[in-house]
Formats: C-alpha cells, sequence, structure tokens
C-alpha cells in the first residue's frame, strides 16, 4: 500500500468535507423585521428567521429636561453569540443642517470579563452618530440591556428619531448559521416639542 498516496486522498476528502460545511453553515441576512410597538417611543424590530425569532432591538425612550434617554435590549436566541453590534442613531427632520449630539451614558459591560470596545463617530456617507460595539467577551452570549443612550436634538421641533440597526451574530458549531440583522427603528417623541 502506497502510504503517501493514502494520506493525500484522505486530506483531500477532509479538506472538501470541511468547505461543504462551511459553505452549508454560512451567514445569512436578516432585513426585513417586524416591529412591536409598546407605544410610539418604546418599540423593538424583531428577526424571524422560519417562523422563529432569531434576535430583536428593543428601545424604551423618555423625553427629560428636552433630551432623549434611551434605554436598548439586544437580545438573541440560545446558539448564537453577538459579534459587533452598530447603531447609527438620526433625527431625519434637522439630520442635515443641524445634527442631534449622541452619548453613550453608561457602561456596556458583562459580569466578569473586560467592557467591550464602544466607538462613536460620524460616517462619512450618512447622517447621523455611529454607535459600534465589538470585543464583547462574556457579553456576546448574553441579553445585552446595558447600552443606554443620550441624544440631544440638534433643533427644536425635531421629535423623529431613527436608528439603523446592524446586528451580526455567529453560531456555534460547524453546522450552524451565522445572521446579520439588519433593519431601521423610528420612534417618535412629540413630547420633545413642548420644551
Amino acid at each position: 500500500m502506497n502510504r503517501r498516496a493514502y494520506l493525500a486522498t484522505v486530506c483531500g476528502a477532509g479538506i472538501t468535507a470541511t468547505a461543504g460545511c462551511s459553505a452549508v453553515a454560512g451567514r445569512r441576512t436578516l432585513s426585513d423585521p417586524h416591529v412591536s410597538v409598546d407605544s410610539p417611543g418604546r418599540k423593538a424590530l424583531v428577526f424571524e428567521s422560519g417562523g422563529a425569532e432569531v434576535g430583536h432591538l428593543g428601545v424604551d425612550g423618555s423625553v427629560v429636561a428636552g433630551r432623549l434617554e434611551l434605554s436598548t435590549e439586544i437580545w438573541h436566541r440560545e446558539g448564537t453569540t453577538v459579534d459587533r453590534v452598530r447603531l447609527r442613531v438620526w433625527m431625519p427632520e434637522t439630520a442635515t443642517e443641524s445634527p442631534a449630539k449622541v452619548a453613550v451614558v453608561s457602561p456596556v459591560e458583562g459580569d466578569s470579563s473586560p467592557p467591550p470596545s464602544v466607538a462613536l463617530h460620524t460616517p462619512d456617507e450618512a447622517l447621523g452618530t455611529v454607535v459600534e460595539l465589538s470585543d464583547l467577551d462574556d457579553l456576546a452570549d448574553e441579553t445585552i440591556s446595558t447600552l443606554e443612550l443620550l441624544v440631544v436634538p440638534g433643533a427644536a421641533g425635531a421629535t423623529a428619531l431613527a436608528i439603523d440597526t446592524t446586528i451580526d451574530l455567529a453560531a456555534g458549531g460547524i453546522l450552524g448559521r451565522g445572521y446579520t440583522l439588519d433593519g431601521t427603528l423610528h420612534l417618535e417623541y412629540p413630547e420633545l416639542d413642548d420644551g
């Protein structure tokens, strides 16, 4: 028996099988979420695949002294972990002439690991402020409910808020499927017009 030929055949078959498995696993983009509404300022983008919820972004906002205080919740189904969260926060009514100011107002951290990487920046080709979370460590497999945002409108009369959402989820195991959750949440805060 020619051992080298045998090993080359076995290794080639193993590489082909592994490549096929990664193609099966892949990544799927879910970009048609439905919106769950509790009130105009409390909504969630809900992403589903095959009739089952994969994840959601929930936002509960209130107006305090002319600014928005937003609590968020990022949930994902068991067997997935969060790789990265990207939120673009903007107020469409005044975004071009007087953009809103956005800040992260609470520490985003898990129970035992260092806090994740948090970055805020203004995108080159879009309006608003981008908030990005990465290197999530022990937060990656939990519901993330420690991200709170503060939004100061750029001008009087702005009451609409948009949050463009991209959440990258990884799945465990060779046959697991990763997801990119992509959608926009629109919220209304008419109380901003009162002050």
